[in-house]
């Protein structure tokens, strides 16, 4: 399954777009995760992750309408295609068997010290 593993940020940007749905261009995105993680995000680390995953196949990308706010320029909007829908079915679900197999003697241990 090497096919579909996401980095960090390429998780964080492609469940992004699934939030955002049909909004999800470059500057919603941005302040989407901004917002939901109280994290910085540069324009330029957005643009190359988007662009990278575009290239994978994980997300699709098409012009909106025109505007004059934009000087006549569209958004670009993204979406994640079904090669996208599976790479993230494969990070949640390679996430999840980590997580449940941690010991809970663990859990016990390290939380009593805090």
């Amino acid at each position: 399954m090497k096919d579909y593993q996401l980095g960090e940020f390429e998780e964080i940007v492609i469940l992004t777009v699934g939030i955002l749905n049909n909004v999800a261009y470059s500057v919603a995105i941005k302040d989407e995760i901004e917002s939901r993680l109280k994290r910085t995000v540069s324009m330029g680390a957005l643009h190359t992750a988007l662009n990278r995953m575009e290239d994978k196949g994980y997300l699709k990308s098409f012009a909106g309408e025109s505007t004059e706010e934009r000087a006549g320029r569209p958004r670009r909007y993204f979406e994640i295609t079904a090669t996208g829908k599976k790479a993230i079915q494969y990070a949640k679900d390679t996430r999840d068997g980590l997580w449940a197999a941690i010991p809970e003697t663990i859990w016990q241990s390290n939380l009593a010290g805090i």
